[in-house]
């Protein structure tokens, strides 16, 4: 030991000997190792240790890996920077979310996204085609600095493939994260029913799947909400959510310019790469990609099988007895795509079996599937996903709940059982139901190859033509099968062999003919502009290739659930009906099963007929027909409904809305069921009148009289609703209950239009200033004059309910026209 010391003392003293000898000259500090001092070490695995073998994966647009709880998405490189798709859809949903408004298989996000590389970690940009510009000009860079695209999420790379190609990212936090852009609650959901949180305990990645050309998540997720629609003890709201990544064409399809005079769903852009003086709104309609096999005998104007037809298959879970009338609604649109040039564009299939293609889900994107949903719900749905660079469809699932068929049943008989003895019952025929099915197919599938609602197609015809059987058996009841014209209800009982249920017409033909009708000399879509402007002007003037917009709330011409091109005469046809029906209801129902639920369910459903029908004369009081046109069409735009229908109307609503409604009172449902049957009727019998005591009536009134000499105006409607409403005043006439009610509801009314303010809507196109305008002074003249009346009339009655009824409309009305006063 002691050696040892003594020998290391020896060597430091030799060393500090040889250091004191050396020359005093600087020596350079060695470099510190500026990696190890600044650079952490990276975070990135190897790709073993990420993906495990316990790791169960999926190969497609990328492949995918479960380990554990954890989720990777593996993303070939090649794939960075590519176009694609982001749609966030309702997979599920608690019963009266959003008042039953929202339903399971509503998209609530589409979004163009891009996945791109920075440092070490892979971000998910929004990209928009809304503001484009071509790359060669310079105003490209302008139109990118101004629309720099927001950050969907970030994420650190794990890992990378063993052969590099692939970068590995953890997914998990991203699927469980409650990110607005993905969620199926948007701020007005979230306060209608006071959402505080998602509880990421119960909130959860229920499964990944992998496809060829798409990623589908479904999500389930649990929120903490203090006024839930369904279960309010729990104070929760579960859902499931849909996300689909969809790999876009590498090459967009030639867009096709949107006409608003044919009916489409559309694309917009702002193209600051065009020469006018401003940006240049472009909007595309939304289509499939038909490409013709042989283009010379296209071009010949033969018959062509397109390249790729529009192929949906049944849903395994479709009961067999319904799948011929399923394939038939699809194939119907086959004789419009002759029209376009196209043959066999469009088929149905039945799902194939594990050895014809073991490869086949539903929810791969390469498949359209008539999804046959088990649910309560009534309803059929025709979403479609399309890219929005170009408007091309990509793939649509038709959806259909199992119990929609029972409100086909239902109106069948309410609307057509006056006329037609085949729908006096509850066994609906197999051959008038499946015709049924076969025609909401074709509907929904109308809407998937990008149509919207043509409510204007149904006013096309003649109301008398209903009544006639070679018309109705040619024609159908509708020029469009996109009108919610269901059934001829129009038919009276000495009408025989006449159509009760829709078809397909001429408009579907022209529509599918306007939009997929290839131009393959054309270059660009402005190049094809004049051929189609040619096909839309050789069609006007027939009323039949119309397109009616389903927005407008003013126009008569086009309503939903109405047919015929006079709502008056339609209606009075249909109440006619409706009062055969109402006779005889209990003996095709509860006489027949010995139960009243039946009889209690088309009871309600007779009562919203009525109401349909009545609703459909409304809108003739203040209406404008709207009519899209060019300025070379020399075409208005929009004409004030005369004044004369418009009087018409009013006295017919008076007649069978607000009076004679005792036939509406059905015994035996007020007997064994319903409690509230007089406010269910004064609550159909006010809305009529509330949507003409509207200002936004009153502004579409004092308008008309800009276009129109002898124009309906505001104070004439209110003067003929008074004199109509109050009409026992001068002869001392009984008044029932119902009238009574339909009074006190005017009178309120008033009150509500010499107080209140116009709000502002989204769906109303008429916006004044009431206080500056006449409507306080008529109505508070009306009300003066109404007053008069009524203080003169209250002795004339022995009644002690008239008698209270108008003294309590006098007190009513004097508070409304000296509220400080009645306040004293």
């Amino acid at each position: 030991m002691k050696k040892g010391i003594l020998s290391a003392v020896f060597m430091l003293a030799a060393v500090i000997s040889t250091q004191a000898q050396a020359p005093k000259t600087p020596v350079a500090p060695k470099p510190a190792d500026s990696t190890a001092a600044k650079k952490p070490a990276s975070k990135i695995k190897s790709y073993d240790q990420v993906i495990t073998k316990e790791a169960k994966s999926s190969k497609g647009l990328f492949t995918t890996h479960q380990v554990g709880d954890k989720y990777y998405f593996e993303i070939p490189k090649k794939h960075l920077g590519k176009d694609m798709l982001l749609v966030s859809q309702i997979a599920k949903i608690p019963n009266g979310l959003g008042g039953g408004y929202v339903n399971a298989g509503t998209s609530s996000h589409e979004q163009l996204i891009v996945w791109e590389k920075f440092q070490e970690k892979i971000l998910i940009k929004i990209k928009s085609y809304a503001a484009v510009a071509p790359d060669s000009l310079p105003i490209s860079l302008s139109v990118k600095a101004n629309n720099y695209e927001p950050t969907l999420y970030a994420f650190d790379i794990e890992t990378y493939s063993k052969d590099t190609s692939s970068i590995v990212i953890d997914v998990t936090k991203f699927y469980t994260s409650d990110i607005p852009a993905m969620s199926g609650l948007d701020a007005s959901l979230r306060e209608t029913h006071k959402v505080r949180n998602l509880d990421a305990s119960r909130s959860f990645i229920r499964s990944v799947k992998s496809f060829p050309l798409n990623i589908e998540v479904l999500q389930d997720f649990t929120y903490n909400a203090t006024k839930p629609s369904a279960t309010a003890y729990t104070e929760t709201i579960s859902m499931q959510m849909n996300q689909s990544m969809i790999l876009l064409p590498e090459k967009p399809m030639k867009p096709r310019l949107f006409d608003q005079r044919v009916g489409y769903f559309t694309q917009k852009q702002f193209d600051y790469g065009s020469e006018e003086l401003k940006s240049d709104q472009k909007t595309y309609i939304q289509r499939w990609r038909l490409e013709p096999k042989d283009m010379a005998a296209y071009k010949r104007g033969e018959l062509v099988e397109p390249i790729k037809p529009i192929v949906y298959y049944l849903d395994p879970a479709t009961p067999m007895k319904l799948r011929k009338h399923m394939k038939k609604g699809v194939e119907n649109w086959q004789k419009a795509f002759e029209v376009a040039g196209f043959k066999n564009a469009i088929i149905c299939k039945d799902p194939p079996s594990k050895e014809e293609d073991p490869d086949f889900s539903p929810e791969d994107i390469r498949y359209s599937v008539i999804r046959y949903v088990a649910s309560t719900t009534r309803n059929a749905m025709g979403p479609s996903v399309s890219d929005p660079r170009s408007g091309e469809i990509i793939e649509s699932d038709i959806i259909w709940y199992h119990n929609h068929l029972r409100s086909y049943r239902n109106r069948f008989l309410i609307e057509t059982a006056a006329s037609n003895p085949k729908a006096r019952t509850l066994e609906t025929s197999e051959e008038d139901i499946g015709e049924m099915m076969e025609m909401v197919i074709s509907h929904e599938v109308g809407h998937a190859l990008g149509f919207p609602h043509n409510m204007g197609a149904s006013s096309s015809y003649e109301v008398e033509n209903y009544r006639k059987a070679d018309f109705t058996q040619k024609e159908g009841i509708s020029a469009s099968i996109m009108d919610y014209a269901r059934f001829n209800y129009i038919a009276q009982p000495e009408d025989k062999g006449v159509r009760y249920i829709r078809q397909m017409g001429p408009y579907d033909n022209y529509a599918v003919n306007w939009g997929y009708r290839l131009l393959p000399d054309a270059k660009t879509p402005e190049d094809e502009v004049l051929t189609l402007n040619k096909w839309v002007e050789a069609k006007a003037g027939d009323a039949r290739f119309r397109f009616g917009n389903q927005g407008t709330t003013f126009d008569p011409s086009s309503q939903t659930e109405d047919i015929g091109n006079d709502p008056v005469r339609a209606s009075t046809y249909a109440v006619k009906n409706l009062k055969y029906v109402a006779k005889n209801l209990a003996s095709w129902t509860s006489n027949k099963t010995n139960d009243y639920e039946d009889l209690i369910e088309l009871n309600d459903e007779l009562l919203s007929a009525w109401s349909r029908y009545v609703g459909h004369v409304t809108t003739t009081v203040g209406g404008v027909y709207e009519q899209y046109a060019k300025p070379n069409q020399q075409i208005a735009s929009y004409v004030v409904v005369p004044k004369a229908t418009q009087q018409t109307a009013v006295k017919w609503l008076l007649a069978n809305a607000f009076s004679n409604v005792d036939w509406l009172i059905n015994r035996e449902v007020v007997t064994h069921h319903m409690m509230g049957y007089t406010d269910r009727i004064r609550s159909l019998q006010a809305s009529p009148l509330n949507r003409m005591l509207s200002f936004e009536t009153f502004a579409r009134l004092d308008n008309s009289g800009l276009s129109t000499a002898n124009a309906y105006k505001t104070v004439d409607l209110c003067q003929d609703l008074r004199q109509g409403l109050w009409s026992e005043l001068a002869t001392g006439a009984k008044m029932d209950g119902f009238r009574r009610n339909i009074q006190k509801a005017y009178v309120e009314r008033m009150k509500y239009l010499l107080t209140e303010q116009m709000t502002p809507s989204p769906f109303a196109r008429e916006f004044y200033n009431v206080s500056q305008s006449d409507v306080r002074s008529i109505v508070r003249g009306e009300l003066k004059t109404l007053l008069a009346s009524l203080q003169t009339a209250k002795g004339k009655y022995a009644d002690k309910e008239t008698a209270y009824h108008l003294a309590d409309c006098i007190d009513r009305i004097q508070t409304a026209l000296n509220p400080t006063k009645a306040q004293k």
